[in-house]
C-alpha cells in the first residue's frame, strides 16, 4: 500500500513540473482570469484586432494564438495540420526583445522540431534573431511560425501562402495589405496586437471605424484593470504621471488626434445593443438631416418609461432624390409598425435649413417631403454646442448607466460616434458628421 501511495506521489509531483513548464497549459487558467483575451481567442472573425495599453495583456494573446495554431490545439477554432503562418515585428531588435522571446516562452522544448536563426546560436534563440522555428502538430508533421520585420520591406513580404499572420504593433499599410494577400486562397487569419500611438492611421479607418463594413473584422480595447496580473497600487502610480491624452493611449489603447474626441463617452461596448421589439408605446420620432448629392442621414427614435433613448433603425443614402428617401423612409416606418396621423403619414424632425428656398426650385425641401406623406418640423433647435452637450449628458455612464442605446444596426451612426473629432478651433471637424446632425 506504501509504494502505491508513493508512486501515486511521484506522478502527481511530475505532472506539477510539466505543468510548470507547459505556460500554454497553465494560460488563462485558475482564480484570475483575463476575460478579454479569451474574448479575442473564442471570436471567430478573420480579421482580428487588439488594441491595448502598455502591460495591458495584448502581446500575451497575440503570441499564444500562433502557438495554438501551430500547435493545431486552439480550443475555440478548427485546427489545420501543419500550418504556416508569420509573426511580424516593426524592426528585428523589437522582434528579438517582444515576439519572439512571447512565443518561445510558450513553446515547450520538446515541441520544437528545428530552429533556423537569421543571427546567433540556436541553442540559445532568445539571444538571436530567429527565422522561422518548425513545431510539431498534434495532427502529425510540423508547422512553421516564421518570423518577419517591417524593415526588411514590402518586397520580403510576397509570394507564400498562410493560415495566419500576427502583427505585434501597427504594421505599414504597404505590408499589412500585402499580407492580407497572403492568407486569401488559405481562408487564413490576420490578427494584430497594437498600442495605437501613430494616432488615426489606416488601421483607425479600416479596423477600428470599419468603414468598408468588412463582416470579418473584429476588435476589442483592453486597459490595464482588465489584466488581473497588474498590481492595483502599480496602476494607481502609472496613473499618476501619465497626462489625459497620454493615458487615452498607454492605458486604454485608445486611438487619439491632436484635438480630441468630441465623444469619448461613447464606447461601444456599452452604448450599442443587440435590436430588439420595441413596444409602440415606445415610438417616438424621426430626424432627418437632408442632402441630395450629400447623404441624407435618418433615424428613427424610442422612449422607454425611464426616459431612456433608442435609436432603433437608420437610413442614410447620398446622391438620391427626395422621391427615393421619401419612399425609403415610409418602407423603414412600415417595417417597425411605426406611428402614422391615420392617413399612412408619419412625421420627422428636419434640419431647419429645409424650410429655405433657392432660385432652382419653387419649393422648399421641407415642402417637398411634406407632399410625399413625411410631416417633417423644421423648427428645431439645432445650436451646435448645446446639442453636443445634451448628447453627451446622455451618452455619459460615471453616474450609474447611460441614458442613450444605440442598436447595432445603425453603423453610419456608431461609426461616426467613433471618429468626430475637435477641429482646430472651438467646433469639431466638418466631415463625416451628417448623422451626428441628425443625431444632435
Amino acid at each position: 500500500m506504501r509504494d502505491i501511495v508513493e508512486k501515486i506521489k511521484a506522478i502527481e509531483k511530475e505532472q506539477a513540473r510539466r505543468k510548470a513548464c507547459d505556460r500554454l497549459a497553465a494560460y488563462n487558467t485558475g482564480e484570475r482570469v483575463h476575460k478579454k483575451q479569451l474574448a479575442f481567442h473564442k471570436s471567430g472573425k478573420r480579421n482580428r484586432w487588439v488594441f491595448g495599453g502598455n502591460r495591458s495583456g495584448k502581446t500575451e494573446c497575440g503570441a499564444v494564438e500562433c502557438v495554438y495554431m501551430a500547435r493545431g490545439v486552439h480550443p475555440y477554432r478548427e485546427n489545420r495540420q501543419n500550418a504556416c503562418g508569420w509573426v511580424v515585428s516593426l524592426s528585428t531588435q523589437v522582434q528579438r526583445d517582444v515576439a519572439q522571446k512571447k512565443i518561445l516562452q510558450y513553446l515547450r522544448r520538446d515541441w520544437i522540431e528545428e530552429i533556423v536563426m537569421l543571427s546567433g546560436r540556436k541553442d540559445s534563440p532568445q539571444d538571436g534573431v530567429i527565422d522561422f522555428i518548425r513545431v510539431k502538430n498534434v495532427f502529425g508533421g510540423a508547422s512553421v511560425i516564421g518570423f518577419k520585420s517591417c524593415d526588411q520591406g514590402r518586397e520580403k513580404f510576397q509570394g507564400t501562402s498562410l493560415d495566419f499572420v500576427w502583427f505585434d504593433e501597427e504594421p505599414p499599410k504597404d505590408i499589412y495589405e500585402e499580407c492580407r494577400m497572403r492568407v486569401l486562397d488559405r481562408k487564413g487569419d490576420l490578427f494584430g496586437t497594437m498600442t495605437p500611438l501613430k494616432g488615426l492611421t489606416f488601421v483607425y479607418n479600416d479596423i477600428f471605424l470599419n468603414r468598408r463594413g468588412d463582416p470579418e473584422v473584429w476588435y476589442e480595447f483592453m486597459e490595464w484593470s482588465d489584466n488581473p496580473y497588474l498590481d492595483e497600487g502599480e496602476i494607481a502610480a502609472l496613473e499618476a504621471c501619465l497626462d489625459e491624452r497620454t493615458l487615452q493611449t498607454r492605458r486604454f489603447g485608445k486611438f487619439a488626434a491632436a484635438e480630441g474626441l468630441v465623444y469619448p463617452e461613447f464606447d461601444e461596448n456599452v452604448h450599442v445593443i443587440e435590436p430588439f421589439a420595441v413596444p409602440k408605446e415606445w415610438q417616438d420620432n424621426i430626424s432627418i438631416d437632408p442632402g441630395l448629392n450629400n447623404p441624407l442621414s435618418a433615424h428613427w427614435y424610442a422612449v422607454d418609461f425611464d426616459d431612456n433613448v433608442y435609436v432603433i433603425a437608420e437610413h442614410f443614402e447620398a446622391g438620391r432624390d427626395v422621391d427615393y428617401h421619401a419612399e425609403k423612409i415610409r418602407e423603414i416606418s412600415l417595417r417597425l409598425g411605426w406611428k402614422t396621423d391615420g392617413r399612412g403619414r408619419v412625421s420627422a424632425l428636419i434640419d431647419s435649413a429645409a424650410k429655405q428656398r433657392t432660385l432652382a426650385s419653387v419649393k422648399s425641401v421641407a415642402e417637398l417631403f411634406y407632399e410625399r406623406g413625411i410631416l417633417v418640423n423644421p423648427d428645431v433647435d439645432k445650436d451646435l454646442f448645446s446639442g453636443i452637450a445634451r448628447v453627451k449628458s446622455y451618452l455619459n455612464t460615471k453616474n450609474g448607466l447611460p441614458n442613450i442605446y444605440i442598436f447595432k444596426n445603425c453603423v453610419q451612426l456608431i461609426q461616426e460616434l467613433k471618429g468626430y473629432y475637435w477641429g482646430s478651433g472651438d467646433a469639431p471637424r466638418k466631415v463625416d458628421d451628417h448623422a451626428l446632425d441628425d443625431f444632435r
